[in-house]
């Protein structure tokens, strides 16, 4: 029945979905986190800039995001992301364009998790000497963290959706496999069902593990 499988990387092709959403996940959630913090700063300008790259971001299709990295940053400007090679660099454009897109989403996560730790422990916290900077890392974030674990899981499982679309810059991805089994191949809906299982292996127990964490790290108020 599964014949149609061989002489195709399907494994490869679910790895560099893998590696795309492992890459991208760390890099956003390091941008989520500076924004959220420019998002609460207590200097305008910060806020202003936090305020409009999520806003802005949120609001254009990924689509177009990865599309402009390839062929406005590559194409236009020569940005290469130090590869010479056409192939990686397809992927480290893609992964840029994921944390760029998905670090919006973190930030919001984050910030409903700050709005969560009482006033009272910031006022606290700056009674005792301690600065924006360190009331922040030290205070707020260890239990907005620990707040918005299944937030950022939803996330991340979106994220671990939204490789696919790396595919309409040519990395080859999951998607881009099936595209090109679904061209050559006439068991459409066994290769469908086959992406669609691997996909559900990928992001279900993900979903399932973060969920159980969410609740054991959840601060009881």
């Amino acid at each position: 029945m599964f014949d149609f499988l061989q002489g195709y990387d399907v494994l490869g092709a679910f790895w560099m979905t893998v590696k795309l959403t492992v890459l991208s996940a760390l890099g956003s959630l390091v941008l989520g986190t500076l924004l959220a913090a420019m998002r609460v700063s207590p200097i305008p300008l910060m806020r202003g800039f936090g305020t409009a790259y999520v806003n802005i971001v949120r609001n254009i299709p990924l689509t177009i995001i990865i599309l402009f990295s390839s062929l406005g940053l590559a194409d236009i400007f020569g940005v290469t992301m130090g590869a010479s090679d056409f192939d990686v660099q397809g992927f480290r454009l893609a992964v840029l364009s994921l944390v760029v897109y998905h670090a919006a989403f973190v930030c919001e996560a984050l910030r409903s998790g700050i709005n969560t730790v009482p006033v009272g422990q910031a006022e606290a916290a700056r009674a005792i000497g301690l600065g924006f900077g360190q009331t922040l890392r030290l205070i707020v974030l260890p239990q907005a963290f620990r707040a918005v674990v299944v937030p950022l899981a939803n996330v991340l499982i979106a994220l671990t959706k939204n490789t696919t679309v790396a595919a309409a810059i040519g990395v080859a991805e999951a998607a881009t496999l099936m595209k090109t089994m679904m061209e050559n191949e006439a068991q459409t809906v066994l290769i469908a069902a086959v992406f669609a299982f691997g996909f559900v292996v990928l992001t279900l127990p993900t979903g399932l593990f973060l969920g159980w964490l969410g609740k054991r790290l959840a601060v009881k108020r």
